[in-house]
């Protein structure tokens, strides 16, 4: 095989590979796979067209997502609906975000202020939900609930700290979707305002007060729950119901 032969195959397997986890990513967010749902490399092989290795290279993308688990000699899976698992992700991140929102209240210039106000409009103002990705709440608004709460950390200025953010965000996805379906009469909106309005008074203490009970809150919502209850709670939205 020629080396142009050889780097249009790789390419062509890195595109596949790109839209099978794109596919993948999608489906658990949107619930099509319920908590501790297996994911199958071989289902997924024949249901979306494309090799074994182009899926495998796929699924290891989506667990390093934190979508995923990779469970020894059992393949891959949905992470179940354990209180540990959420816990710990939430003990982090109430450790760490917190003390970088500090940071960014005492640090943060009036463009940050500018860009915190704005960052929570478009929160304030993008639908929660929309029809047709589900009951789970919508890409556009998960993206800027993800803006928001990035931007308020943003003034801290420490790159190291935010990348840790990032990754921290990343693995609480799936708590924060669970959480929301299983409560959804909570009151993001205030809980979101009163973290602006902290933050843009300078109150570091306050800020910081109300953004660590803002991660409680998400991980309480998946506190003390009934393992098949709550599997079957997680069902719910699935597109075939």
């Amino acid at each position: 095989m020629t080396q142009t032969a050889h780097t249009s195959t790789s390419s062509g397997k890195q595109m596949l590979s790109e839209q099978v986890y794109a596919h993948l990513r999608d489906a658990i967010l949107r619930g099509d796979y319920a908590p501790g749902d297996a994911l199958k490399p071989q289902d997924l092989a024949r249901e979306q067209s494309v090799s074994l290795a182009v899926v495998r290279e796929a699924l290891v993308r989506v667990v390093g997502d934190g979508l995923a688990d990779r469970l020894p000699n059992r393949g891959f899976a949905v992470p179940a609906f354990s209180d540990r698992r959420w816990q710990e992700i939430t003990e982090a991140r109430r450790t760490v975000e917190p003390v970088v929102l500090r940071m960014s209240v005492e640090r943060g210039d009036v463009d940050w202020e500018a860009r915190v106000r704005a960052a929570h409009h478009r929160l304030a103002r993008t639908p929660t939900h929309v029809p047709e990705e589900g009951e789970y709440y919508s890409g556009a608004w998960s993206e800027a609930h993800r803006v928001f709460h990035r931007t308020l950390l943003e003034g801290c200025g420490n790159p190291v700290l935010l990348e840790t953010f990032d990754r921290m965000w990343t693995a609480s996805e799936l708590a924060r979707r669970w959480s929301a379906h299983r409560h959804p009469d909570r009151d993001h909106v205030g809980e979101h305002r009163r973290l602006e309005e902290a933050a843009l008074a300078r109150d570091a203490d306050t800020a910081a007060e109300v953004l660590a009970r803002h991660l409680t809150l998400t991980a309480d919502g998946l506190t003390g729950c009934n393992p098949h209850e709550s599997v079957e709670e997680a069902r719910s939205p699935r597109r075939d119901r």
